[in-house]
């Protein structure tokens, strides 16, 4: 089973503004209101590609009603966690604006919800799969990723981790079977600038030498990086296509990996799907669909 963990969902506001004026009253040419979280967007697009998965996570107040209703009715499996107090928190995402957002700070979570879900994730076990992906609130603790995979330690569960700094970091120990820093991410960790693809895979082969199994780098316009735990290394321009919203582009390359994997354990048709999958998705409104995802991966193995 495949369990995603999104420690802090969201209502994503995604407006489009013409001709965005500062200071100035604006109105929206279109809206859109999604549940978001880089957990939730795994299990999406896990969901679109035919595979279940069950997103964990704290929800609070009547917008954490509105994420889990909203996950519900995209037909993915949940088990939340409700917070009593607070809300959950709504990001809003200014499309004509790109990479331009306001992200909300979000519930606090106290220790006895933290335990709450951990006793959710001792039920985990030989070929389940958990997805840490995203940032911790400042409420928990910052080694809370360290925390969750000490305490899975030996049980054979496959982690994939998306995280940055120390967060990442502090679980190489750890063993994760696949990581997704992006060429920034990687760069910061060894106080170097990432620019071509082939300068990444050095830095990679640190990151396995410190206990990563599998590293994949998304390097957006460059394409993307895969330095395996076989020993193989697999590269890839960016398919050509249109950027429509970047939002959700790296948590669906992670999903593509991790359903290439399930498929046929090969690296690089699950490389293939990882990029498709994350191109796909910014060529997209939203989160690609199968159909967007399968015609590029097309292209890209072709």
């Amino acid at each position: 089973m495949i369990y995603t963990v999104t420690f802090n969902p969201s209502l994503d506001y995604i407006a489009d503004v013409h001709d965005f004026k500062l200071g100035m009253t604006n109105r929206t040419s279109s809206e859109l209101i999604l549940p978001g979280g880089k957990g939730i967007n795994v299990s999406t697009i896990l969901n679109n590609l035919g595979i279940g998965s069950t997103a964990l996570g704290f929800v609070a107040g009547f917008t954490g009603r509105e994420i889990a209703r909203e996950v519900e009715a995209l037909g993915i499996s949940s088990d939340f966690i409700t917070i009593p107090g607070g809300i959950s928190r709504i990001n809003v995402k200014l499309k004509s604006i790109d990479g331009t957002e306001i992200n909300g700070m979000g519930p606090e979570i106290s220790p006895d919800k933290v335990e709450e879900l951990m006793a959710k994730l001792d039920v985990l076990g030989e070929g389940d799969v958990l997805v840490l992906a995203g940032s911790i609130p400042v409420s928990m603790p910052d080694d809370m990723y360290s925390r969750i995979m000490e305490r899975l330690s030996g049980r054979g569960v496959l982690f994939f981790v998306d995280a940055t700094g120390d967060l990442l970091k502090n679980v190489l120990k750890f063993h994760p079977f696949l990581i997704k820093p992006n060429n920034h991410e990687l760069g910061e960790l060894f106080g170097t600038e990432i620019r071509e693809r082939e300068e990444a895979v050095p830095y990679a082969k640190e990151l396995q030498k410190m206990g990563a199994a599998n590293v994949l780098v998304s390097m957006a316009g460059q394409g993307a990086v895969l330095v395996a735990e076989d020993g193989s290394v697999h590269t890839a321009p960016a398919p050509e296509g249109k950027l429509i919203n970047a939002v959700g582009a790296g948590d669906s390359m992670v999903a593509g990996f991790l359903a290439g994997w399930m498929e046929k354990q090969d690296y690089r048709h699950a490389f293939y799907m990882g990029v498709a999958s994350g191109s796909a998705s910014a060529f997209s409104e939203y989160l690609a669909t199968k159909d967007e995802i399968l015609e590029l991966y097309g292209r890209i193995s072709g």
